[in-house]
């Protein structure tokens, strides 16, 4: 599996960071848990099982035209009542738009996740995958009930088969 995600910049990246630790320290599932490499605050706009021939470069082309993109970060929930508690994300038409455009990217790629699609989307960053729809009140004192902004700066892929990233954009100059 291959996915598109939006890379937080450094303020909304520490402000989810903490709330993972917050959790944690709650005794509360978190990602701050999961110490891999490539476990960072994301927003993931798709995934696919392959991308197709040419599409890192279209969709690196994309961004590079299209970032940074501000962002404010809405409610915290339990998605599908037992599931992953995330922070919502305020969907603007400029990150409507960029969704729209990279799943235009990816429309001869084979295996679509289909709650990734324009319409179905909930554009959210994960706090921790698998939780109790019961802790929820607790998980929203830990986390402040603050609604963070920031932007999203760069995008990126990840490779569920070897989890290695490949960046979707230029490095800052």
């Amino acid at each position: 599996m291959r996915t598109v995600e939006l890379v937080c910049s450094t303020g909304l990246d520490a402000a989810i960071r903490t709330a993972w630790s917050r959790l944690a320290a709650a005794r509360l599932p978190s990602l701050a848990r999961n110490i891999h490499p490539t476990n960072r605050p994301h927003l993931t706009l798709a995934a696919v099982d392959e991308f197709p021939a040419c599409v890192e470069h279209r969709l690196a082309e994309l961004f590079d035209a299209a970032l940074p993109v501000p962002v404010t970060l809405d409610r915290v929930v339990v998605l599908d009542g037992s599931a992953p508690l995330v922070w919502l994300v305020r969907p603007t038409p400029a990150l409507t738009a960029l969704h729209a455009a990279v799943w235009d990217v990816l429309a001869e790629a084979a295996g679509q996740r289909p709650w990734h699609a324009p319409g179905a989307w909930v554009p959210h960053l994960s706090l921790a995958l698998r939780f109790r729809d019961a802790d929820l009140r607790l998980a929203r004192a830990v986390t402040g009930g603050q609604r963070p902004t920031g932007s999203f700066d760069a995008a990126r892929s990840y490779d569920g088969t070897d989890r290695s990233v490949t960046p979707l954009t230029r490095p800052p100059v």
